[in-house]
């Protein structure tokens, strides 16, 4: 079994794999990223992967969100996959989901300020991920980790003294 971490690159998606890293490390997961690439500008620009004006290479933004899993997370697995279409969110979830099937996972570690909440937002991803009943969901709200007994954070990732109090 492995912790999975859908991962776009934003802050919550660090926050998510910094998390199932740290919960792997004490319950002795693996820990596995993955990543659903649109081959879609707009996709990459509402993503913040590239700039309004930059030139959309998708090799060059996979390298980018490795490089990103692999810092936070160096015993971790990368996956990706490129699809062709920018499909609705919901279809979107379908190939992130499928993806994290691949890794087996016993938990799926979702960075998202919307998942869980009375009125659910019609464009997260991670809305319909967490629907699916296969695995756990943990999901991530805030960067900075609420303090868990026998479970020291990555200082180096967080940014805030407010983190490590108890």
């Amino acid at each position: 079994m492995t912790f999975v971490v859908p991962f776009d690159g934003s802050e919550l998606a660090e926050a998510a794999l910094v998390r199932a890293v740290e919960y792997g490390t004490a319950l002795e997961e693996n820990v596995a990223a993955v990543t659903v690439v649109p081959e879609r500008k707009r996709y990459a620009r509402d993503k913040g992967w590239i700039d309004e004006d930059e030139p959309y290479d998708v090799e060059t933004v996979v390298e980018s969100l490795r490089e990103q899993v692999l810092a936070l997370a160096p015993d971790a697995t990368y996956d990706y996959e490129r699809i062709r279409e920018f499909p609705p969110e919901a279809q979107l979830a379908e190939h992130v989901e499928r993806l994290a099937r691949t890794h087996d996972p016993s938990v799926v570690f979702l960075g998202s300020e919307n998942v869980g909440r009375i009125v659910t937002p019609l464009t997260s991803v991670g809305v319909h991920v967490a629907a699916d009943e296969e695995y756990d969901v943990f999901v991530v709200r805030r960067a900075a980790p609420p303090r868990v007994k026998g479970i020291d954070p990555h200082d180096d990732f967080y940014w805030s003294d407010d983190a490590t109090e108890d």
